[in-house]
């Protein structure tokens, strides 16, 4: 039969997942089963989330892989802890020989954006400090899906397709083959359905099973890793490994309507939501957004003309044009502050400081505002959610998990018969020498992945996500929005039609946006386009408590999702 998997001419519905004991989310189904065997064997939601991760480096490798970053939020013990596993610029890093070649820019492709991979020494503290299982056992549904074969995802393979093409037509030269050997051995990229073995990765993965992270920062692959970027120009070297470690990374918290929001400080972008989250608060507190229907004079007119009139296209007129504009103080305020966490160290009570985030709402007005600078390119990553419970409050554990190589694939560098992609996290980077996040050896950059978590009363109520680089801090606005201003259900968050701001007045929506906020939005002088590809907006998952002590799952219809639970 010739269909194809990613077309629905009809609606397509799914409800949210419930299970007692335990709940896995992902992006994959593979990497959800995953997971979930981890539960079934008495492990717990830290195990889960490593098991679930290490898979989709195999069945989503556009998106993350074994040269990723990662970062986690973790309740577990009573306690909410934070870990930033990303991997700062390699001591050889040198910005004036990018400035002397007359770029303004680190280049997304080949050397010069290539950090160290953070992703594997942060699944081994996560184990070290709340796993359950041993080491090993965590790897096996990985290596089996590497070794043996796994079936390519409809939405995975449109992105292999691009990256395919990417790369063919970029100028790396040699340097691509060993991404084509690896990702492409038939000269082009999978197509949906299609089994893929990935036999380096299976013995990559296979030797940090058995030999721990330390066999990547300060083992075999480490000096495999040094070799290759010796012999071709690049700056890391085995002394970058084997000097890296995660950071403890304390969770931030900002109130919104009635909840606690938390992100992961600099220098991730987490800030950027909360901040945004917090400029809505006090709009809501002084009157002006759309929860008790009120507005500045002027955006209630144009409200009425522009969504027809009735109140509820009104309000959410408003408060859509609200979320943007915030959206947009939160990003130009982020930009110029977040940073290496060494240099961003007081940036959160800087930006959450109550006459701060006054002073923002203050500007925002009854039009769209046109700040100068563009939001950057978008990024490629992958976001799980799971949760185990126990007897006691004390054995409730779930973990907010998100890991990306940046851009797809990453740098379209990847170590000779290892499978090990490494990530471009270093484009990230400013070349002004001036900015808080230039390019500087050892330093970490400016870091788009954000791990979200929900509480009430300092009380856990679930991890949840949206990955897709610059659109993630944006994605988690409209996501709390619906499931705390228009109480829907996790599911119906995710199914929600989002749109994303990109540079000035320019908007992107999606198709299923109403036309009538459209063209309110439009009235208030937004450039709105509507978009014709969903991956634009962003793949998330949402794992809640229930009251009843239960979980509550919903997964991202715009990827190749599954949420399960035992």
């Amino acid at each position: 039969m010739g269909y194809d998997p990613a077309r629905f001419p009809w609606p397509s519905r799914r409800y949210p997942v419930y299970a007692p004991r335990g709940m896995v989310s992902t992006s994959q189904n593979l990497a959800t089963r995953a997971g979930l065997a981890m539960l079934e064997k008495g492990g717990n939601a830290v195990d889960a989330a490593i098991a679930a991760a290490a898979c989709l480096t195999v069945v989503e490798p556009t998106s993350n892989g074994l040269g990723s970053d990662a970062f986690a939020i973790v309740y577990a013990g009573g306690a909410f802890h934070g870990l930033n596993g990303s991997g700062p610029a390699p001591l050889a890093a040198d910005p004036m020989a990018l400035r002397a070649r007359g770029l303004d820019a680190v280049p997304a492709l080949g050397w010069p954006a290539v950090t160290v991979p953070g992703a594997v020494g942060a699944w081994a503290e996560l184990a070290r400090r709340f796993g359950a299982l041993p080491w090993k056992d965590l790897f096996a549904p990985a290596i089996e899906y590497a070794s043996e074969g796994f079936a390519v995802s409809p939405v995975v393979a449109r992105g292999w397709s691009r990256a395919y093409a990417r790369y063919a037509s970029s100028d790396l030269g040699d340097l691509a083959r060993p991404w084509m050997a690896a990702f492409a051995p038939l000269g082009r990229a999978p197509r949906a359905g299609e089994i893929v073995r990935l036999p380096d990765h299976a013995r990559t993965l296979e030797a940090i099973a058995e030999g721990g992270a330390e066999i990547l920062y300060r083992g075999e692959l480490a000096a495999r890793i040094d070799r290759f970027s010796r012999e071709t120009g690049g700056w890391l070297r085995a002394a970058d490994l084997a000097a890296y470690s995660p950071l403890e990374a304390p969770p931030v918290a900002a109130r919104y309507r009635g909840h606690e929001v938390l992100e992961l400080p600099p220098n991730g972008q987490g800030l950027v939501a909360l901040l945004a989250l917090a400029i809505l608060e006090r709009l809501r507190s002084d009157g002006r957004s759309s929860a008790d229907g009120s507005a500045a004079p002027d955006v209630g007119r144009r409200a009425a003309r522009g969504a027809g009139g009735g109140a509820e296209g009104g309000n959410e007129l408003r408060a859509t044009h609200a979320a943007i504009e915030a959206i947009k103080l939160a990003f130009r305020e982020g930009r110029l502050r977040i940073a290496d966490p060494a240099s961003s160290a007081h940036c959160a009570e800087e930006l959450l400081d109550s006459n701060n985030v006054s002073r923002l709402a203050a500007e925002i007005g009854s039009e769209a505002s046109r700040p100068a600078e563009a939001r950057p390119d978008r990024g490629g990553t992958v976001y799980l959610a799971t949760a185990s419970g126990g007897t006691g409050p004390r054995d409730l554990v779930m973990v907010s998990f998100i890991q990306s190589n940046y851009m797809g694939f990453g740098s379209g560098l990847v170590v000779p018969g290892t499978g090990i992609a490494l990530q471009n996290r270093g484009a990230c980077f400013s070349l002004d020498p001036a900015h808080p996040n230039a390019l500087a050896p050892g330093k970490r950059s400016y870091h788009t992945i954000i791990p979200g978590f929900l509480a009430r009363d300092g009380e856990p109520l679930g991890p949840f996500g949206v990955m897709g680089g610059f659109m993630q801090p944006q994605g988690h606005v409209q996501v709390l929005e619906r499931l705390l201003g228009q109480g829907v259900n996790p599911q119906a968050a995710l199914d929600a039609p989002r749109w994303e701001w990109v540079s000035g007045a320019r908007v992107l929506a999606e198709q299923a946006c109403p036309t009538e906020l459209l063209r309110g939005l439009e009235g208030l002088g937004h450039k709105v386009e509507v978009s014709l590809e969903d991956g634009e907006f962003g793949r998330g998952q949402i794992i809640l408590r229930t009251a009843e002590g239960s979980f509550c799952a919903g997964c991202e219809p715009r990827a190749d999702s599954l949420a399960a639970g035992i």
